[in-house]
């Protein structure tokens, strides 16, 4: 059976780590999905205060940080 999965090594710098897409792609899910938060806390937010994440800009903020990460860094896309 042929494996047909191409990938780059890994940055064996710190320098290339910073260069590289390993530490982009998760940064650049973390600001935008932070974001995201942020204007849906302005658009939507729970104004009664009773709603968990809504309620606190921190809330929606780390909520849409953690999502964003975790969209980035999907085991989904990885070769098998």
């Amino acid at each position: 059976m042929e494996e047909n999965c191409n990938t780059t090594p890994r940055p064996k710098t710190v320098k290339e780590f910073f260069k590289s897409w390993y530490f982009w792609k998760p940064f650049l899910g973390i600001v935008i999905g932070g974001s995201g938060g942020l204007i849906y806390y302005y658009l939507v937010g729970c104004e009664s205060g009773t709603c968990p994440i809504t309620s606190s800009v921190l809330g929606t903020v780390i909520t849409g940080s953690v999502l964003g990460f975790l969209v980035t860094s999907s085991p989904c896309a990885t070769c098998k």
